[in-house]
């Protein structure tokens, strides 16, 4: 039986922190997004994942300002309430509760969407089933498991990726490209098509601020957290333009016959059919280790909401004595699944850009907000705790004027679902908002 007086235990170190984050974002994504990035970019794919790169990197380093500030499980939503006051926590909170419950769907969608492509003889609910069952088992195990798993997976997912990238050398070795700075600025490159591609690439980021979400099962959260954010991005985004520069030089310019299955067609090319089918795999492991990341995030935030009875606390603010693991926040995301049984990729991605990049712009605030409160202090300088995380947020907002008429209409609705959820919660505002059970700021 769940029980809500049991904590979260400290247990991840700084390298486990930072395989999660890896894995949330996939290290083979940038083999599946590479052809649009490149058809976006004219053939300068490389540049525009290192331009995605510099500008998530600033909202990074809010995460990271703030992590270190408030060493909690709550993330963006835990930060806003703590520095903007407990209603406004609310609304992002509840804008987060958007991508955090659909995010563990679309992985297993995407994972499952490629396991029919290797095995079309299995149907994609057949495989969602799967992957939903069995990643949602080995979280309710626990963490050490959990771990374990995920470093096995996305360090699998990493290999793969770099044996790609070997037979992509080997094979630039007898087939010489024309030039070696063509993939980073060429004839048909502006910079209004880079930052376009850079736009649609910084998509594939999103994910890097859940370790956040695992502050209070890290050891030495304070240091660990801030330090994995940063570290999450930096060689993600490096990993991404590293990968895209190899391939854009296997295949310069950004004309092909189908932008969304360049990877194959190119592992075909340098390594023939079977090649091809075990570097499809990349994406399967990659997809299950992602999985794993975004349900334990996923679950961790819905525990934080019901702890602070923002959900109702006897179903989510309960953890399982054995295992100390959220379990039935666990079955909730792993029964999400079935939403994503007769849905498209296209419409599933659309919930989650909503939330994260309305909380990336909160935090980015968040980090202006504590500059006024704490300035003069040791280490609170304007740079960067000003002008950086104003980049930032400037960079996020841009990103969400990007976003689908579907998209803004789905976020806008559920914020405004949040909004009577909040007047009902503090019977027109008579009650205070449940407040967050954190510790003071350093």
């Amino acid at each position: 039986m769940s029980d809500t007086s049991v904590s979260l235990t400290p247990k991840l170190s700084l390298t486990s922190v930072v395989t999660f984050g890896l894995a949330y974002m996939a290290p083979s994504m940038v083999m599946v997004i590479f052809g649009v990035i490149s058809a976006a970019s004219s053939g300068a794919a490389p540049t525009a994942l290192l331009v995605a790169t510099g500008a998530m990197f600033l909202t990074a380093l809010s995460y990271a300002k703030m992590a270190r500030h408030y060493p909690t499980s709550g993330s963006a939503y835990g930060y806003t309430r703590n520095l903007f006051g407990a209603p406004v926590g609310f609304l992002v909170g509840w804008a987060v509760l958007l991508d955090y419950l659909f995010l563990p769907m679309v992985a297993w969608l995407v994972q499952s969407i490629y396991l029919n492509a290797q095995f079309p003889g299995i149907p994609v609910w057949v495989w969602m089933l799967l992957n939903a069952g069995l990643t949602t088992l080995v979280n309710i195990i626990g963490l050490t498991l959990t771990d374990r798993v995920n470093k096995l997976l996305t360090g699998l997912a990493v290999f793969i990726v770099l044996l790609f990238v070997a037979y992509c050398l080997v094979h630039l070795a007898h087939h010489a490209p024309k030039s070696y700075t063509q993939p980073l600025w060429n004839s048909g490159s502006s910079l209004g098509g880079i930052s376009a591609a850079a736009a649609i690439a910084a998509y594939s980021y999103l994910g890097f601020d859940a370790v956040t979400t695992l502050s209070e099962e890290t050891r030495d959260a304070r240091r660990t957290i801030p330090r994995a954010v940063v570290l999450v991005i930096a060689v993600g985004g490096l990993l991404f333009a590293a990968v895209a520069y190899v391939m854009q030089l296997v295949h310069p310019g950004g004309v092909f016959e189908d932008p969304e299955v360049v990877s194959y067609a190119m592992s075909v090319e340098v390594g023939g059919r079977t090649f091809a089918d075990w570097t499809n795999m990349a994406g399967i492991v990659g997809g299950f280790a992602s999985g794993l990341a975004v349900q334990l995030s996923s679950s961790r935030l819905l525990y934080t909401m019901g702890r602070d009875g923002v959900l109702p606390k006897r179903f989510f603010g309960a953890l399982y004595p054995r295992t100390q693991t959220p379990v039935l926040c666990l079955l909730l995301t792993g029964a999400m699944c079935v939403l994503g049984l007769d849905i498209s990729l296209a419409t599933a991605t659309s919930f989650i850009n909503f939330g994260a990049f309305l909380a990336f712009t909160a935090v980015n605030a968040c980090v202006v907000v504590h500059f006024v409160r704490h300035r003069g202090e040791g280490g609170v300088k304007a740079l960067g705790y000003v002008v950086a995380p104003a980049l930032g947020a400037c960079v996020t907002i841009y990103l969400m004027t990007r976003l689908s008429a579907v998209a803004l209409t789905i976020g806008l609705c559920w914020l405004a679902a949040g909004g009577a959820h909040l007047i009902w919660l503090t019977r027109g505002f008579s009650r205070p908002t449940p407040e967050l059970s954190m510790g003071e700021s350093s």
